[in-house]
């Protein structure tokens, strides 16, 4: 008898200290899942959107607003693992500079939550998962694909080498579009290109605007930025380059034959820019920042106007 309640207890005492070792397993699980989630991004899902809209430009315009389901899938399911991509190699080039900028210091491989290793085997596995995907696509959507993990893996590393990592962030952005074009109707157009460019200077604004918010720390550091560039001039430069995006806009308007509705959506743009103007104004961070925010209105306002646009005249 004494034998039998030993051994209950023996195994109750067991059970408890496996529910106590789960208990303060699972708060250091979380929290690792936590470092992996923010290193990616998904708890700040701006930059998605703003890779987002112009591939979604391209696949209605390639498709006359009938865009192939598959290649709309694809490609949808492509920006968000792509950005998450991005997003680690881009923390892996910056794990010693991040902890000098005041916006960055709390990242996982800034404080040494991640370490390196982690982070390069994270974006591999990133990279295959989205070469996976564009393996369903047809052989030129291939082939423009090795362009694009190339763009995606050295961006982070241009802040070294030139004062204009903006325009490479839009190259590697601006991708999207002919990769989406290539896929959906099987070759490349001026129309492709048309889209490709205004993505560039679409970026080279919006980034800049972005690097105004950590201007006064990247000079102490020696990061290069085109708002470092621009210096005083930032906001003329700014306001001239997103004079040339709207132009770029009216384009492609023009050259895919879209009409009244694909107007006002300029329209909504414009009024969209004057605002983020309004916002740099005094240079400020917290406006910066907003200003830059507000760059993912204007990528929906644009896919509104080409959406409603082809739906209205079908």
């Amino acid at each position: 008898m004494r034998e039998r309640f030993s051994d209950q207890l023996a195994r109750k005492l067991r059970r408890l200290r496996r529910s106590k070792l789960v208990q303060q397993q699972l708060p250091a699980a979380a929290t690792r899942v936590g470092h992996y989630i923010r290193l990616m991004r998904v708890d700040r899902p701006i930059g998605t959107f703003l890779l987002l809209w112009p591939t979604l430009w391209a696949l209605w315009l390639a498709g006359e607003g009938h865009p192939d389901a598959r290649v709309f899938v694809v490609f949808v399911l492509g920006v968000f693992v792509m950005r998450a991509a991005g997003c680690v190699i881009n923390d892996f080039a910056d794990r010693n500079i991040d902890g000098h900028v005041k916006r960055t210091r709390e990242r996982p491989l800034a404080t040494g939550a991640i370490r390196p290793w982690e982070a390069l085997a994270l974006f591999a596995v990133l990279g295959l998962v989205a070469f996976g995907l564009v393996l369903t696509m047809n052989p030129l959507t291939i082939k423009l694909a090795f362009v694009g993990i190339f763009l995606a893996a050295s961006y982070p590393f241009m802040k070294r080498y030139t004062y204009l990592p903006q325009a490479y962030l839009g190259i590697a952005f601006g991708w999207a579009a002919p990769m989406v074009w290539a896929a959906q109707t099987g070759g490349l157009s001026e129309l492709a290109w048309l889209i490709f460019i205004a993505v560039i200077l679409w970026a080279l604004a919006y980034d800049t605007i972005y690097g105004m918010v950590d201007r006064d720390d990247d000079l102490k550091i020696g990061v290069k930025s085109a708002a470092i560039l621009f210096g005083d001039l930032d906001r003329l430069i700014i306001g001239l380059i997103q004079l040339a995006f709207l132009f770029t806009l009216y384009l492609i308007g023009q050259q895919a034959e879209l009409g009244v509705t694909y107007l006002w959506a300029l329209a909504f743009a414009a009024a969209n820019i004057v605002w983020q103007q309004y916002l740099i104004y005094h240079r400020r961070r917290d406006d910066c920042f907003r200003a830059f925010l507000s760059n993912n209105w204007l990528g929906f306002f644009v896919f509104a106007g080409i959406l409603l646009d082809y739906t209205f005249t079908a």
